[in-house]
């Protein structure tokens, strides 16, 4: 998507006359932690109706090289898992052995991207997807140890944005296997910082932290933690910083181990700050530049948990696939009827596509460890998420009785231990985790508008003069008179298609249909609602969820190529492989037209009457 003539947006463009103070302090913090580049990824030029698949066509492939040593690492993973890890075990006990840690750090799975000049493997990010989806299909514990240790603890936000004597003095201890953790939520604190009461007041050459923070994963094992807290000044009574904590100083103390449905050894605390002192050095990022850090290095972390999602979906679809062809009833395998038929075909696509984000999200990273990763990493979050939580949920309702039964009263009376039960209970959280479904879609939603913004917002904000509103109006004008006909062409994709197999060319083009009509439908809605679009969230979520099912649709169409022309695959699975797509093309099409169809039933001003009254 190219964006040269959009002007730059400074963050007081977008009206906040009409906010509360509360309203108002929160939009701003987020606004100025935005990252101020142009996002010009794929995901931004489908919702903006100037599909670039150039970037994702040919689909990146990863390197022999990097793959044989992707390879190696895995091997001794699965070594590692098959003759220590008992996941029934860890979820019956809510422990993980320490022999298990010994022996994941004995093997560097706890700096598996962690450059080899500071003691780590130095693998890419693809390979410590593809580590994260072993550990999702095996152990939801273990994948969520190691991923809130390197994802969001400290060995990421030290490679984005630590010193050069931060990495020297805390990423060999974190290759050796000590456990990080990263703090930022609070009792009153989920996804609104300005509400932060964890707080930092410079003394000297220190600063001395105090506050309480919740849902600390890791905490009771780590021995470094990367804090939030607000450094307030007089300019800026809401900054924050990152501050780098070893749970060894005084007055870090953890009071509570919080317990749930799922992850039942997910070692997640209530930690307290009291008078802690930090030294200055510890700063992340620079001071005031909190959240920008916690944001940032969310961006990349969130890549870990699709791909976790990714090896649970697949595992789900195993355990589904093995039961559906044996399981006989009403004279054939239940596989064979179509309410069951239709559930597999539909894991099995999805399952695809996740991988399929998951390698082509990855391999950004690979190309430029800076990359603006931003949206393609929600998407590929939101998406993989909710998609894991119905493949596992059809898996269990495949599997019936013995899906709801627990592994360990399967093995008791001696059938297979499949545990489902067990996966779907670590799969719920994956919809909350590292930003909820709901806040993903309003993340999504602001990048999206994003263009539309730096085009008219200043048309409609009441603080600006009137003479800067009219200039603003004039050039908006200027720019959508030729936009806005071509979203009615149809255009021609060019040489990009040929990158592809002929049976695909119709869903390549399909997409780029979709893309035009959704980018109509966003300005026809910016049109209609003004600043209050902001206010119809249930509105601006279907788009995001077809804007979020045109990229998966993208990605798939691309990786599958990939394996169609790999000389390897044999003309019978290329076969197979041209129908499970174009199902995914199907299913895709299916519920991009459930979201217009809801957009359209006025069931949202019913909803929130119906609150409303609830609420009262």
């Amino acid at each position: 998507m190219k964006t040269e003539t959009l002007p730059e947006t400074p963050a007081s463009l977008i009206d906040t006359s009409k906010m509360s103070a509360g309203q108002k302090a929160a939009l701003e913090m987020a606004e100025a932690a935005r990252d101020e580049r142009n996002n010009v990824g794929l995901p931004a030029s489908l919702f903006f109706g100037k599909p670039d698949f150039s970037q994702l066509l040919p689909f990146p492939k990863q390197t022999v090289e990097d793959r044989d040593q992707g390879d190696a690492f895995l091997t001794q993973l699965r070594k590692v898992l098959d003759e220590h890890a008992d996941p029934d075990a860890i979820d019956r006990t809510g422990e993980i052995p320490d022999r298990l840690i010994e022996e994941l750090a004995k093997i560097g799975a706890f700096g598996i991207k962690i450059p080899v000049k500071y003691g780590g493997l130095g693998l890419s990010q693809t390979n410590y997807s593809r580590a994260a989806m072993l550990l999702g299909s095996v152990c939801g514990n273990l994948a969520a140890l190691l991923s809130a240790h390197q994802s969001i603890g400290a060995p990421q936000p030290l490679l984005l944005f630590g010193t050069d004597e931060q990495k020297d003095k805390y990423l060999p201890r974190c290759a050796r296997g000590e456990i990080s953790a990263f703090a930022l939520t609070e009792n009153d604190v989920g996804s609104d910082p300005a509400r932060m009461a964890t707080i930092a007041v410079p003394e000297g050459d220190d600063f001395i932290l105090n506050g309480e923070k919740l849902w600390c994963t890791n905490s009771l094992k780590a021995g470094l933690i990367v804090v939030m807290a607000r450094t307030p000044t007089a300019a800026k009574p809401h900054a924050t910083t990152a501050f780098i904590v070893e749970t060894s100083w005084p007055g870090v103390e953890i009071i509570c181990r919080c317990r749930f449905m799922g992850l039942r050894a997910l070692y997640n605390g209530v930690v307290q700050f009291h008078n802690v002192r930090v030294p200055r050095e510890n700063i992340l990022g620079g001071e005031g530049r909190g959240l920008k850090v916690a944001l940032t290095t969310l961006n990349t972390g969130r890549i870990t948990l699709p791909a976790a999602c990714t090896g649970l979906a697949k595992r789900s679809l195993q355990i589904a696939t093995d039961w559906a062809a044996k399981r006989v009833q009403w004279g054939q395998p239940v596989g064979k009827h179509a309410a069951i038929a239709e559930k597999l075909a539909r894991m099995a696509a999805d399952s695809f596509a996740m991988e399929a984000v998951v390698h082509y999200v990855s391999s950004m990273v690979d190309r430029d460890k800076h990359a603006d990763v931003r949206l393609e990493a929600a998407i590929a979050k939101l998406w993989g998420s909710e998609r894991a939580w119905e493949i596992v949920n059809d898996a269990m309702q495949i599997r019936g009785g013995r899906g709801y039964e627990t592994a360990d009263s399967l093995r008791a009376r001696g059938e297979s231990p499949e545990p489902i039960e067990r996966m779907l209970r670590d799969c719920r959280i994956n919809t909350i985790f590292e930003g909820s479904s709901e806040i993903m879609r309003l993340f999504i939603a602001r990048e999206a508008l994003d263009p539309h913004l730096k085009i008219g917002a200043e048309v409609v904000n009441s603080t600006l003069p009137l003479m800067r509103r009219t200039k603003a109006m004039f050039r908006a004008a200027g720019v959508y008179s030729t936009w806005y006909p071509r979203q009615w062409l149809s255009g021609s994709i060019g040489h990009q298609a040929d990158a592809l197999h002929p049976a695909l060319h119709g869903d390549l083009h399909l997409i780029q249909k979709e893309s035009h009509r959704l980018a109509r439908t966003l300005f026809h809605e910016m049109v209609i609602n003004g600043p209050a679009l902001e206010k119809r969230q249930v509105l601006l979520g279907h788009l995001v969820d077809i804007g979020a099912e045109l990229f998966v649709w993208s990605c798939t169409l691309a990786y599958a190529e990939t394996k169609i022309t790999d000389s390897a695959t044999p003309s019978t699975e290329v076969e197979k492989l041209l129908r499970l797509v174009s199902h995914f093309g199907k299913l895709s099409q299916h519920r991009i037209q459930h979201h217009y169809a809801a957009m359209k039933g006025g069931l949202e001003k019913d909803a929130l009457r119906i609150s409303r009254d609830l609420l009262k």
